[in-house]
């Protein structure tokens, strides 16, 4: 699929998603990079990136990321992903 159509975020969200669970955060952010780059107000994307980033104990810049998604989900009035980004901003004490 990703051959067929390299810019679907949809497709590099979802490589990304299973580098994650299989513990491969390193290729994770890679794959998040080019699905932020396809669609940057996916705010999920910045969800995980920002989870893979914390996985690598990057804090600084996965709280970062997670704000930069949550700005992508107020931007984009998605109410779920933004209390998502907050309580995982929350979480690691980090000010939204």
């Amino acid at each position: 699929m990703h051959e067929r159509d390299p810019a679907d975020a949809f497709c590099t969200y979802a490589i990304a998603l299973e580098h994650a669970k299989a513990g491969r955060h390193r290729e994770a952010l890679e794959w998040f990079s080019k699905s932020a780059v396809a669609d940057p107000s996916a705010a999920y994307t910045h969800y995980h990136w920002a989870r893979s980033l914390e996985a690598l104990s990057r804090d600084e810049d996965a709280a970062a990321r997670a704000r930069e998604g949550l700005r992508e989900a107020m931007a984009g009035g998605d109410t779920h992903a933004a209390a998502e980004l907050r309580t995982l901003l929350d979480s690691w004490g980090a000010v939204a």
